[in-house]
Parts: C-alpha cells; sequence; structure tokens
C-alpha cells in the first residue's frame, strides 16, 4: 500500500507563494495519477488538481485554475503543488490522493495533510 506525506503548508499574506510537497513510499507515482485537494474549515473536501499517470494531462478547479500548478517528480515519488496569488479563501488543509479527477473527494485522505493558512 501507498503512503503518502504532504508538506510545505505554512502562512502567507494574500498573493503570496507556497510549494506543497507529498511523498508517496510503498509504491512509485509512476502508476498512479494523483490529485490534490483541500478542506476548508467547517467544509468538505474540494478537488483541487489532478495529473493522470502518464504525466500528459493535468485538470484545475476554476477556482484555482491560473494560480496553482500540478507536477510530479517521478525519480523522487514525489507530487508538487505550486500555489501562487494565494487568497484569503484558498486557506484548507490540503491532502494529496491517488487517482483523477473530482471523484477523488468520495474517498478519505489517507495522509495528515499539510495546513495552509492565508491572512493578512
Amino acid at each position: 500500500e501507498v503512503q503518502l506525506v504532504e508538506s510545505g503548508g505554512g502562512s502567507v499574506q494574500p498573493g503570496g507563494s507556497l510549494r506543497l510537497s507529498c511523498a508517496a513510499s510503498g509504491s512509485t507515482y509512476s502508476r498512479y495519477a494523483m490529485t490534490w485537494v483541500r478542506q476548508a474549515p467547517g467544509k468538505g473536501l474540494e478537488w483541487v488538481s489532478s495529473i493522470n499517470s502518464i504525466r500528459s494531462s493535468t485538470d484545475y478547479a476554476d477556482s484555482v485554475k491560473g494560480r496553482f500548478t500540478i507536477s510530479v517528480d517521478d525519480a523522487k515519488n514525489t507530487l508538487y503543488l505550486q500555489l501562487n496569488s494565494l487568497k484569503t479563501e484558498d486557506t484548507a488543509i490540503y491532502y494529496c490522493a491517488i487517482g483523477y479527477g473530482r471523484t477523488v473527494v468520495t474517498k478519505p485522505p489517507r495522509g495528515q495533510g499539510t495546513q495552509v493558512t492565508v491572512s493578512s
């Protein structure tokens, strides 16, 4: 079974940037499509972005399109999410998950997530 460990979160001001990482162990990323989801305080899981298993396609929620970038370093078994132009509404716990697309949010996250807080 794949273990996923998220990191890279923090507190930033609006307009700031962060890069989140998701390290996988127990298997290799090259086999799986991967997704980032997030959960804001008091809300359910929200799909953020996905990358397919052959790394030829990415998809983003409208709320983050043009600001966030998903990528994978298969040699390091690590998934990334670059967050730019952050807004207060991006405040959430971010989780990585196996799979592609919005249906990934129906499964509970495997990892502990990483907290992103955007405030002035």
